[in-house]
């Protein structure tokens, strides 16, 4: 069974990469684009981060709110999925295997149930489900992070979730 959840991590996660290279030319950010950016990352609490995220991902170019939104949510899916496979790798090792599974169903949650309810949120027009998903997986990223009580082999990966969650919530919140 632990080998099967490692395939299917990595598959989704060699998936998910390929979904997110971009099939066409690298469009250059036109002044109007750039504007939008700067606006929306300004009203999030870590900016350079989101402008970081944004400027590297050549859908932004001409992305609305919403789409720059969707952006975040992709950058959660795919942090998270890379938490899932450092986290199978530590649990071959020695350290403390409850937590560690633990944090195993926390980033499983927000694969199966943040990430899924976010994005269709977004789509389908409904911010206020979107911003709760992503509040959620800031929160649950934390609640990993907790469970070492200081001695976290996660630390940078619970603290990028927790940061690319709040930023994408901020983003949300413009469409409230």
């Amino acid at each position: 069974m632990s080998n099967l959840n490692h395939i299917f991590i990595i598959c989704s996660t060699i998936v998910i990469a390929m979904s997110l290279m971009p099939t066409y030319h690298c469009r250059t950010l036109k002044p109007d684009d750039l504007k939008l950016i700067e606006k929306t990352c300004n009203n999030t609490p870590i900016p350079n981060l989101c402008l970081q995220i944004l400027k590297a991902d050549p859908r932004s170019a001409s992305a609305d709110i919403p789409h720059l939104a969707l952006i975040f949510v992709d950058v959660i899916k795919v942090k998270a999925n890379e938490a899932l496979i450092k986290i199978n790798k530590l649990l071959k090792g020695s350290g403390d295997k409850q937590v560690l599974k633990s944090c195993a169903g926390a980033y499983h949650a927000i694969l199966v149930g943040d990430v899924p309810m976010a994005t269709q949120a977004l789509q389908l027009g409904n911010p206020k489900f979107a911003e709760d998903a992503v509040a959620d997986s800031s929160l649950e990223a934390m609640d990993c992070e907790e469970d070492f009580k200081g001695k976290s082999p996660l630390t940078k990966e619970n603290t990028y979730m927790r940061d690319v969650s709040d930023v994408a919530r901020a983003v949300i919140r413009n469409l409230l």
